[in-house]
Parts: C-alpha cells; structure tokens; sequence
C-alpha cells in the first residue's frame, strides 16, 4: 500500500468531483472481491482485488467493502475481524482497526453496510462484474438482481475515471517496477526458447519470473506459435525451427500495477525472408504512431498513423495496393490489422474496462461499428500522466482472408492472389507501454531493443540452431 494519505486524498477528490456533478449526498459503495471457490470453498483462485476498491482504500484483501458518504466526507472500511478457528489456518492477520489505519479511515463490522445503505438518501456504485457484488448490490439498494446494472451512477463512472486516468508520480514508479519485470519475462524467453519445447514451457518461465518478483502476473499469458488467433491461451503445441513465436505476457507489482508487453520472433535463430519483412513493418507501425501521441492529441490519430504505416508497408510487398489514406479510410487495412492499436494501462491491464469502454476509451463519444475500429480500447484525446500500450501487429487470419476474398471485398486495395504465400507467417505483434509526457510521450520500463537485428543476436546467444 501507499501511504493513508494517498487514499484520503483520492478519495476526497473523487468527492470534490461528484459534488461538481451534482451528487452531494448519499453513500458511495465499494463491494471489494472475495475468494472465487475452485470446487469449494476453501480451494480458491488466486485472490484479486477489485482495482476500484484498491485505488480508493488500498488493501488487497477479501471479504471488505467500503463506503464514501457525500455529505459528511467521512469514509469507512467494512469488515470483521478472524476468529480463533480462522487464525489456526491462516495465522494472524492485521486486525480491522489497523486496515482501517492503514487506509485513512474509520471501520465497522461488515453488516453493518447494510445498515448504513439502508439509512442513505441514495448510493452510488460502479459496474458491477462478478456475480456475488451484483448479489449484494441488489440487497443493499432492495431490488431484483435483474435491476442493478441499471441503477449504476454516471457521474461516478466519470469522476471515478477523471482520477484514474492521469498517473501521478508514485504510481507511474510501480508501472516501471511491473514494466522491468514484464521485460525481464521476455528477455527469459528469447533466450530459453527452443525448436522441441512446448509452447507450455515458456509460459511457465515467464510465470515463475513474475511470481519471483513478488506480484505474479498481470493476466494469463499468451504463449504461441499460432499468432494469428489473437488471444490465443493453449499452450499445448511443441515448437518448430522456422516457425514464430508470439508472447503476450505482462507482470504485476505488489501494489496491483500492472506491465503489458507482446514480443514476436523466431523460434530458430532467425526470421525467415517474409517473417522479416512483416516484422520490420510492425516496428515501423509503431514507429509511425509515437509522433502523434501527446496531450490534446487524440489517439484515434495515432492508430490511423500506425494503419496506414501497414498499408504502406503491405504495399511494398505486393499484398495492398492504393492511396494509403484511401484504404485507411475505406478500413482495408483491417484485413491484415483487425485490432486497435493499444488501450489504458494501471490497476487493470485494460485499465478501468469494467467502468466500460465508451467512457474510459471515448468520453461517451459515438465509437465506430466498421469491423477493427470498432476493437480500439482508446480513441480519445490524451492527457499528460495517461499510461497506455502501443500494440500494432499484423496477422494472416485464414477464415477472415476467405470470407473477404469470397466477397471481393476491398479488391481494390487488396491483392488477395498474392496473400497465400504469405500465410505461414501467421501473426505479428509488438507491444510497448508508454506515459504521456506534457511534451510528447515516454517509453516505460528498462531498454528492450526489438529490432530484427537485436532480436536474432538474442536468439543466437544462447547457442540455438536452426
């Protein structure tokens, strides 16, 4: 945890704002995670806190929730304390009144929220995502478990992200702690991978890496030699000499903040003609995108910089053809490019999503319907102490191929005789975290150099063949 000071002042401010909206009374409810059971109770999976309840009060912990009142500014953490049968499994814990401490606020006993919910004039809450804080929401606010999801507060969503969105200074510093760990797992990766391992045995090295360093991993790893399915989780294919291998892993500081980084190279020593070239152009697709990140800027720009840095890169090849802006514009990149170019990065790994993407990605702005704009996270315009990914990649999707093909779509701008040449590269990616600076933007986390040249030394220093 940060000092109580950080969460009381988060949490003064997330009041000065409502107040701004309109909401100056009523209870803010915050319903932190429990355990989630395997196959019953006391066999659960590795615990995570809701990141809400963490900005705002710090503990991860299960079992707590917690409450803002609007008129009075005081804030509470609800929860019991262990009994003797529970201390036997578990050994001591911190005792309520110390959590409380911790966080900067007062406590009472966990049923006592229902209580305190039913004296309220009214009560705010975010999106709930699990079904047990839906559960409770509809107990405390006295309605059907069908009704909750719309009585959730707006103006807190908005207020809740106009805090969150902007990193200050202690946690942009854990961002880098999560960053350094994450490069370190794929630093591990280049070096260990091997023709005849499975793709299983990667994914447990870089787990190890993350769990080493104390905060374990930011979410489940992808670990491929099919880089062309997007989030592909099976790990269950042994590795080939002239094949790629994606990963798409990140690892998370032990105060929750997360690192989110996609590496891609080859499983031999190095990248074959047409892996190179398509590799080469996603660097450049990332390359493209940096310049137009910045306050007031809008990432929207960005993303189109990196799409038509593709078409530009396909076309040289012989895959795309046409003006760039053209294509861009018409969404024939997206073909090659069906997603966007990057997404919000903090408590979460897709920060804040659960308040939902309209609001966190947009401002509520209308989003595009066409088929890959439509998957940008981020589009909005970016401020200074924004945290968010640069992810371009460039994919050889065999269903989406035919169904285009089949349908001529896009023919002008598409060369699809020449595409199955192509189709054993399978799928490219390469992702970087980056803070908006007030003058531009910065790249977290220790030097990771992935040109194709850094790549196949790394490949070739740990005696690979192939």
């Amino acid at each position: 945890m940060f000092d109580a000071s950080t969460y009381r002042d988060r949490r003064a401010a997330l009041i000065k704002a409502l107040g701004l909206r309109g909401e100056r009374s009523g209870l803010v409810v915050l319903v932190g995670n429990g355990e989630s059971p395997m196959n019953y109770t006391d066999n659960a999976y590795p615990f995570h806190q809701d990141s809400s309840f963490r900005y705002f009060f710090g503990h991860s912990k299960p079992g707590l929730a917690a409450a803002m009142d609007l008129g009075s500014g005081e804030s509470v953490l609800y929860g019991d304390d262990l009994s003797m049968d529970d201390i036997v499994w578990t050994g001591p814990e911190p005792t309520m009144a110390e959590l409380a401490e911790a966080a900067g606020c007062a406590f009472r006993h966990r049923s006592s929220l229902a209580t305190d919910s039913r004296e309220a004039p009214a009560i705010l809450f975010l999106p709930p995502y699990r079904d047990e804080t839906r559960r409770e929401l509809a107990r405390l606010l006295g309605v059907s478990i069908e009704a909750v999801d719309g009585k959730v507060s707006l103006p807190l969503i908005r207020a809740a992200i106009e805090l969150r969105e902007i990193k200050d200074a202690l946690e942009v510093a854990e961002i880098e702690v999560a960053v350094a760990t994450t490069v370190a797992m794929h630093r591990a990766a280049l070096i260990l991978t091997r023709p005849g391992m499975r793709e299983s045995d990667i994914a447990a090295r870089v787990t190890e890496i993350a769990l080493a360093d104390g905060g374990g991993l930011s979410f489940p790893v992808i670990a491929t030699t099919k880089g062309a399915t997007l989030h592909n989780h099976r790990h269950d294919r042994s590795l080939a000499a002239g094949s790629l291998f994606l990963l798409d892993a990140g690892a998370e500081s032990l105060k929750g903040y997360a690192g989110d980084l996609t590496t891609t190279f080859p499983v031999g020593r190095r990248f074959d003609e047409k892996q190179r070239a398509i590799y080469e152009i996603v660097l450049a697709m990332g390359q493209a995108a940096i310049p137009a990140i910045g306050p007031g800027k809008p990432f929207m720009a960005a993303h189109d910089a990196a799409a038509k840095a593709a078409v530009t890169g396909l076309s040289s090849l012989g895959l795309m053809r046409g003006d760039p802006d053209e294509a861009v514009a018409k969404g024939a990149h997206a073909l090659f490019f069906p997603h966007g170019l990057g997404h919000m990065l903090g408590l979460d790994v897709h920060d804040m999503e659960n308040y939902g993407e309209d609001w966190v990605g947009y401002d509520g702005a209308g989003r595009s319907k066409e088929f890959g704009r439509k998957s940008l996270r981020l589009a909005k315009a970016l401020k200074a102490g924004m945290v968010h990914t640069v992810e371009p990649g460039l994919y050889f999707i065999p269903e989406l191929i035919a169904a285009w093909k089949s349908e001529g779509r896009f023919a002008e701008h598409i060369a699809f005789e020449k595409i199955e040449a192509w189709m054993g590269v399978g799928g490219v990616r390469n992702e970087e975290d980056w803070l908006v600076t007030p003058s531009g933007a910065r790249r977290l986390g220790p030097s990771f150099d992935k040109s194709t040249a850094a790549i196949e030394a790394a490949r070739s220093s740990g005696g690979i063949h192939g």
